[in-house]
C-alpha cells in the first residue's frame, strides 16, 4: 500500500478537492462520450461534500429536497452510472457510496473506515499482483471487481479524548 495521505483524514483545501475532482470526472465522461447529467453530476458533488459514505436514501433526500427528483430509481441510476464508470465506489460494510478519490487511475482501492467519525478514506494497493491476485489466479479464478475496507480509527478520534 502507498504511504500517501488521503484527504479525508488530514487537512487540505476541500474546495479545491471537489474542484479537481469534478473536473477530472467531466474530462473522462467527455473523452468516453459519457453523459454527465444534472442528477449524476449533483449526485457526485453531494459524494464529494464530506468524505464520509452515504446512503442511496440519504442523497435522494438530498435531491428531493433540491427538487431533482423524489423516486428511489432516481438515486440508484445515478449511483450505478457512477460506480460502473469508476467515479464512485459503493461500501459493502456500510451500504453506502463514497466518491472516488482516483477517478483517472486504474487502482485497487482500499477503504479505510473510521468507527466513531465515519469518515472515510480511499488509499491505493497499487499496480502490482497482490496475494489476492496470485490466489485467484491459482484456482483460474477472475476477479472483475475487488472492495477491500477496513475498519479502525482515524488519526482525528485517536487524538479526541474519548466522552
Amino acid at each position: 500500500m502507498t504511504g500517501a495521505k488521503t484527504p479525508a483524514f488530514e487537512r487540505h483545501n476541500h474546495n479545491s478537492c471537489v474542484a479537481g475532482a469534478m473536473h477530472r470526472v467531466q474530462e473522462s465522461c467527455e473523452a468516453q462520450n459519457l453523459r454527465l447529467t444534472p442528477v449524476r453530476k449533483r449526485v457526485l458533488e453531494l459524494l464529494l461534500e464530506e468524505h464520509r459514505a452515504m446512503g442511496a436514501y440519504d442523497i435522494l433526500e438530498r435531491l428531493s429536497a433540491e427538487n431533482m427528483g423524489s423516486q428511489p430509481p432516481i438515486a440508484y441510476r445515478a449511483l450505478d452510472f457512477l460506480v460502473t464508470h469508476g467515479f464512485a465506489h459503493k461500501l459493502q460494510h456500510l451500504n453506502a457510496f463514497i466518491a472516488c478519490g482516483h477517478p483517472h487511475d486504474a487502482h485497487i482501492p482500499v477503504f479505510m473506515i473510521c468507527r466513531d467519525c465515519n469518515s472515510v478514506a480511499e488509499a491505493d494497493i497499487g499496480g502490482g499482483m497482490t496475494a489476492i491476485d496470485r490466489a485467484a489466479d491459482s484456482l483460474g479464478f477472475k476477479i472483475e471487481r475487488r472492495v477491500i475496507e477496513a475498519e479502525g480509527i482515524c488519526p482525528a478520534c485517536q487524538e479526541s479524548p474519548a466522552p
